[in-house]
């Protein structure tokens, strides 16, 4: 009898626990902030781009600004997953990739022309 009350115990904590961990791993992490990341292009050129991100639920709108100009930015975060992609002289710029809110990793579609990394680091307020 007391075998079966502790298992009984046992597996309503562990579905309750991997419950709360199915539920928050579908929520999206918060990208509203500036963002400071590190590119690396095709060719091994690196640059340090500034997202400037807002989040309406999954969907991310906010601005670029890096060596080729400044454009809007559109994409999206479900769960850790991220893209973010913005146009300039006719070409689109894919970053696809990971976050948990404050680092971002991942690959870059340089309109493609050829696949760069990033890395970024949420700014403080």
């Amino acid at each position: 009898m007391k075998k079966n009350i502790i298992l009984a115990i046992f597996f309503v904590t562990f579905f309750l626990i991997a419950g709360i961990s199915a539920v928050t791993a579908d929520e999206p992490v918060n990208m509203t902030g500036t963002w400071d990341l590190s590119v690396e292009t095709p060719s091994g050129q690196t640059g340090n781009p500034v997202f400037i991100l807002k989040q309406d639920g999954v969907n991310l709108t906010g601005t670029y600004k890096g060596f080729f100009g400044d454009a809007p930015v559109t994409g999206f975060i479900k769960g850790q997953d991220l893209e973010m992609k913005y146009t300039l002289s006719g070409q689109t710029t894919v970053y696809k990739g990971k976050s948990d809110g404050k680092r971002m990793s991942g690959k870059i579609d340089f309109a493609g022309q050829g696949e760069g990394t990033f890395t970024g680091i949420k700014q403080k307020k």
